[in-house]
């Protein structure tokens, strides 16, 4: 097997390991609820 072959089975394999790693992680996170005041001129309209 040739060295560049060797190479880029190797890229190859991290690549796909990384994207298997990246697909795997929980990103998911919970809605925070955020409560700002409001002038009073701004709900009469």
């Amino acid at each position: 097997m040739s060295r560049s072959l060797l190479v880029l089975l190797v890229v190859l394999v991290a690549l796909i390991g990384g994207m298997f790693l990246l697909a795997g992680r929980s990103t998911e996170q919970q809605p925070v609820q955020v409560e700002k005041a409001v002038a009073l001129e701004n709900l009469a309209n």
